[in-house]
Order: C-alpha cells, then structure tokens, then sequence
C-alpha cells in the first residue's frame, strides 16, 4: 500500500528565492533548498540530482536531511558537467566521453549508497540522434545496453530505474517509449533494474499511464512514480490532476492493484512561473491523498468492476464520475 511517502523534486523550491531568502545573490544552495522543502507539510524525502546538489561527502549531506526530517529517497543522474554530453552520454562518438559518463554513474551510485539509498535513476536525454544520417542506430542501441549493463552491475544492491522520454534535449531520445525501454531492460538482464514512471512524459509518450503502468509491472518493476501533468506537447510540469484528473486517478486505482508501496514523487516545475513551492507541494499531496481514497472506495465497487470486465464504458464513466464527484 503506498500513500505515506512523498519525495519531490528539489530544484522547485529555488521557486521565488527573492521572497525565502531575500538580498540573497546568487541560487541557493542544495541544503537551502532542503530546508525550504521541509516546511512542505506531509513532504518525507527529496531526490538530489547527482552531481549537481550533492558536495564532497554525501554521508554528512545524508545526515543534515535527516535533521530536518527528510528522507533520501533516490538520486538522479544528470549529464551536463561536460558540455560534450550534449552529443550522448552513454552513446556519445567519443569513447572518452562515453567513459567519463559511465564513470560518473558509477560515482552517482556510490553517493547514493552513502546517503543511505538504494535508487538511481537514470534519464538518458542526451542519448539520441537530431538527423537523418546522423547516427549508426544499431551502434547507438548496442552501446547503450553495454553501458547500462555495466553501471548496473557496479552495486547490484542499488536499484537502477530508467526514466524514458520521447524526446527533449535530443530530438529523438534512443529511449523513447515504454515498449523500447522495456526491450532494452530485457536485452541488459540485470536484476537490479526497472522503470520511473513520469505521467507527463508518458502522455506525451501517446501512452495511457494506467495501462504502462500496468505494463511495466508485468514484465518489468515499477522502481519510480513522478506525478506531474500537462497538455502531453511537451514536459509541462503542471501539478497533479490539473490537466488529467480521471486519467490520474485511474493510474493511481492501478497502482493499487498491482501493489505498488513505493513513495509519490512530484516531479513539477512551480520555479517556471515563479509559484509558491511550498504550498504547490502541499496541495499536490493533498490531491493524491484524496485521489487515493476515491481510488480505495472505487477498489471495492463491484459494479465498477462489473463494468470493467465487460468493458462497459458507459457505466464505468458514471461510476467514476460520481465518486469524483462526491457521489
């Protein structure tokens, strides 16, 4: 059963710096950002993103969010130090560049380890191709699979979750879709991998999130859940049931039946219109917390049921449709 953790993106809460820390030059700063969460009510952990917020001894930075009461909930690794990763990562032409990014997954995955984790996500979005003829594609997948492979077999107690994205920087992301993500899971065969679920990019995706996340259940493990949503043009970052109320709600009706009992991360961008993250991360809460108890209630509904094994669309439209409302 999940609904009792709540992790969320960090970098929302440099939303309005001028107001949290006023006269303040300059970002602020990790640990800034942190203590900024925490006021978030019902807020239990924060992922970082690797290398970006994490210093030179991750145990300690582990332990002052402990202080302030938030968990570490996973790291997520992010390729931008070398602004040769703009041309791949893990695929890029230049076999030391390849290194230097599977190197720095594998130091992402110790840091992770140290803040008392075991989650690393990976969004390849450099990984992909702009052109025809840019890219030898078969040479693309394979190195793709032999680097995943290899940082996946650097902690095998250390979960490796892919987040996939049909595109963004690159025009087309070699990791585009479920249906490809899970083909390349399968290829690397490692235990220690699975899939993070970001609404907004699956609806962009042209996916249903309810049925990928069913699907990814069946053949692979649900490792991330990003709540967010937006007009499924581009990665919105818009809170949670804004846009997409039923189809929220019928994700989070699926991921209680295949049981999933990992935290709700919320991965939305209060910080691009200049939002209150405090309270944008308190009524995201509020909203998935009210979304799972009229997912529990529809659950036990035999009718709905009923209705769904008949595929009766009618009458699972009214079902759903009164408890929504309050019916």
């Amino acid at each position: 059963m999940f609904g009792h953790r709540y992790a969320t993106r960090l970098n929302s809460f440099a939303s309005r710096a001028e107001q949290a820390w006023p006269g303040q030059k300059g970002k602020p700063s990790a640990f800034q950002m942190a203590e900024r969460a925490a006021k978030a009510k019902g807020l239990t952990d924060v992922d970082l993103n690797y290398p970006d917020h994490i210093d030179d001894d991750p145990a300690k930075f582990g332990r002052r969010l402990g202080d302030l009461g938030l968990g570490v909930n996973g790291l997520a690794m992010r390729y931008y130090t070398n602004p040769a990763f703009k041309l791949g990562a893990f695929t890029n032409p230049d076999p030391a560049v390849r290194r230097e990014a599977i190197d720095l997954t594998k130091r992402g995955i110790d840091a992770a380890r140290e803040m008392g984790s075991s989650l690393m996500t990976i969004w390849l979005g450099q990984d992909g191709f702009d052109y025809s003829f840019q890219a030898d594609y078969g040479k693309l997948w394979a190195d793709e699979i032999e680097a995943i492979r290899e940082v996946a077999e650097h902690d095998p107690a250390c979960m490796i979750s892919i987040e996939y994205k049909p595109n963004e920087p690159r025009s087309y992301s070699l990791l585009s879709d479920l249906s490809t993500t899970l083909l390349a899971l399968s290829e690397v065969g490692t235990d220690n991998l699975g899939v993070t679920f970001d609404f907004a990019h699956v609806l962009y995706a042209d996916e249903m999130p309810a049925y990928a996340a069913a699907m990814i259940s069946r053949k692979s493990r649900l490792l991330g859940v990003h709540l967010n949503d937006g007009y499924a043009k581009r990665d919105d970052g818009l809170m949670v049931g804004s846009v997409h109320l039923q189809a929220t709600l019928e994700l989070i009706w699926q991921l209680e039946k295949d049981g999933y009992d990992g935290p709700i991360y919320f991965d939305t961008f209060p910080d691009l219109t200049g939002l209150d993250p405090v309270r944008e991360c308190e009524v995201n809460i509020e909203t998935v917390q009210r979304l799972i108890a009229v997912a529990r209630r529809l659950s036990g509904d035999n009718a709905l049921s009923a209705a769904v094994a008949a595929q009766d669309a009618v009458t699972s439209q009214q079902i759903v449709g009164r408890a929504l409302a309050g019916g």
